[in-house]
């Protein structure tokens, strides 16, 4: 044994910083997706209604949103990493872990969604303006899905440290 004095399990700070790389890799190919999939439909809409292009950028902006929450749980994992000043177990790692994928694939899943939704509902807002409100409802709910990720994520998280009194 080496002459450190690291306490807790050497091996749980792997599963805990693999749960910061999952919250925010996830997270992010759900926005990069939902922004692509969604930025292919306003620019075919944009073909046929340019004046409606600015109003069809919400997808786009509600699929971004989706990576900031992903760096918020992984700021949230890392920063309760330090093994140093305070014990970190293996019931830690894992708790952080299960927050970085709780909250990822509900990105990586939101992200979907709107991706989906936004390319459909640009389109076919192009042809009937009455669908706008529709589509706002619709993308606000799979925007929903991906906060439940956050909040879950950042009560799993919140969960770390508590396995012992130290």
């Amino acid at each position: 044994m080496s002459s450190t004095t690291f306490s807790g399990d050497e091996t749980a700070p792997f599963f805990g910083f693999l749960g910061a790389a999952a919250a925010l890799v996830f997270s992010c190919m759900g926005a990069a997706y939902g922004t692509a999939k969604s930025g292919v439909g306003v620019a075919s809409m944009g073909v046929m209604r340019p004046e409606l292009v600015m109003k069809s950028i919400v997808p786009v902006v509600m699929a971004g949103v989706l990576g900031i929450y992903g760096l918020i749980i992984a700021v949230i994992i890392s920063t309760g990493i330090n093994p140093k000043a305070k014990s970190y177990y293996l019931f830690d790692g894992y708790a952080h872990l299960s927050s970085g994928l709780a909250c990822g694939l509900a990105g990586l899943s939101a992200g979907m969604a709107i991706g989906i939704v936004g390319d459909a509902g640009v389109r076919a807002n192009a042809q009937q303006p009455k669908l706008f409100v529709g589509m706002i409802l619709i993308l606000i709910f799979a925007e929903a899905l991906a906060l439940y990720g956050l909040i879950v994520g950042i009560i799993l998280s919140s969960r770390a440290g508590q396995s012992r009194a130290d």
